[in-house]
């Protein structure tokens, strides 16, 4: 069992940053991918930014290609996702995610198993 809890959201003027910590319980942190999504009322969970367990492959989704780093520190069992240069259209709830099983692709929210409760980020002037 993990549980996943994410801090670091806030109301940031466009052309800001910020960046987002989620940290996990239990001792099998390393074991896991781990996913960064957002959703916005009314529309479906949105892949943002992945990682491997080991850390050596990542992957972003075009629109925030660039502009976001995704991060772990497995030594504090945390993930990160540094957003930078901020827009108006990433404001949604992020969650990020954790996935034992290399069943589905990494972009997808079905590889997932835990889920944090999420944490909100508005870009607006």
């Amino acid at each position: 069992q993990v549980q996943l809890v994410e801090s670091g959201g806030g109301l940031v003027q466009p052309g800001g940053s910020l960046r987002l910590s989620c940290a996990a319980s239990g001792r099998t942190f390393s074991s896991y991918a781990m996913g960064w999504f957002r959703q916005v009322p009314g529309k479906e969970r949105e892949f943002v930014a992945a990682m491997s367990r080991s850390g050596d492959f990542k992957k972003y989704a075009d629109s925030v290609k660039g502009r976001f780093t995704i991060s772990r520190d497995d030594a504090k069992n945390t993930v990160y996702l540094q957003m930078n240069s901020l827009k108006s259209e990433d404001t949604a709830v992020y969650y990020c995610a954790a996935g034992l099983y290399q069943t589905k692709s990494i972009t997808s929210t079905e590889r997932y198993d835990y889920w944090g409760q999420g944490t909100q980020v508005t870009v607006s002037s």
